[in-house]
């Protein structure tokens, strides 16, 4: 874990899902003896994985899903190429492949809905002001809420760039629309307290005089994502919105209007450019265009 934290730099919240990964795989196979670990011990254990009922969720007939499967197969994998870094005799890392998994579905909302979601914070007080800031900087940058929620106050909006630390401590370069500037100047302006944090909670268990010594007022991700929600539902969209679907939609739109797929990558901070590639079938507008133009051409 201390590896997996200093040497590879994994968050401290990656660093907590490889200890429960890794311990319930040590718990299941009883074994304190690296060279013992083979396939069959393995495959039992993705046995076990996959008849687990999700009851903690209070869903008893069903089971972990497949990606769920994987993140305590990449664990046991990253496990045992530091066994094999440590040169201490173990399976191979590469004896361990990952289930497929179904293409990831797109949760999408309608551009005319996103209008309206973007419209539904339209008051001038502090809280409004904040939450359409939020909404327009997720849409203009693609940020993941995370990063959203670490950005502090000294952001330079004279500026169309914005350096932001995504996944693995890696620093990538997103772009402020003229819109996401003007929300986010209007908010700051309104704003009476010291904290550090870009968003602030905002409620009425906050003291009046905020931003007192020691206290942090910054936004949490369960605080975005409730805003998102709110937001949504007073803006008349049925679906589930999220936060993230705010930065799918930042990927659509770019897509959609020409972007190349390994910019889009970069401005995502996806690792892989397959991550990026499950926009790609919503977004191609030449085979829209060659569908409309050919199909069905020979009708009476």
């Amino acid at each position: 874990m201390e590896y997996v934290e200093i040497e590879k730099g994994r968050s401290l919240n990656t660093v907590r899902n490889y200890d429960h990964y890794l311990s319930r795989f040590l718990d299941f196979t009883k074994n304190d003896n690296p060279a013992n670990i083979n396939d069959a011990m393995v495959r039992e254990f993705r046995l076990w994985l996959n008849r687990q009922p999700l009851k903690n969720l209070g869903k008893p007939h069903e089971t972990l899903s497949r990606k769920t499967q994987n993140y305590y197969l990449i664990a046991i994998r990253a496990f045992l190429k530091y066994l094999a870094r440590e040169e201490i005799k173990t399976l191979s890392a590469e004896k361990i492949e990952l289930a497929k998994v179904q293409e990831r579905s797109l949760d999408l909302i309608t551009n005319e809905e996103l209008k309206r979601l973007l419209d539904a914070p339209s008051g001038n007080d502090l809280k409004d002001l904040r939450d359409r800031a939020i909404l327009e900087l997720l849409f203009s940058t693609g940020l993941r809420v995370s990063e959203l929620c670490s950005l502090t106050r000294d952001i330079n909006l004279d500026s169309d760039e914005l350096s932001v630390r995504g996944k693995g401590g890696k620093v990538r370069v997103v772009f402020i629309s003229d819109e996401a500037k003007k929300f986010l100047r209007q908010y700051l302006s309104k704003r009476k307290d010291m904290d550090d944090a870009l968003f602030i909670k905002i409620g009425k268990n906050l003291p009046k005089t905020m931003g007192g010594k020691g206290q942090n007022l910054g936004v949490t991700k369960r605080t975005i994502e409730r805003v998102v929600k709110q937001l949504a539902i007073k803006a008349g969209i049925s679906k589930k919105v999220t936060p993230h679907v705010m930065r799918h939609m930042f990927a659509t739109d770019l897509l959609g209007n020409g972007a190349d797929l390994r910019s889009v990558q970069a401005i995502l901070g996806h690792a892989n450019i397959g991550t990026t590639q499950i926009y790609t079938h919503v977004t191609d507008k030449h085979l829209r265009d060659i569908h409309k133009k050919f199909h069905n051409k020979n009708k009476v």
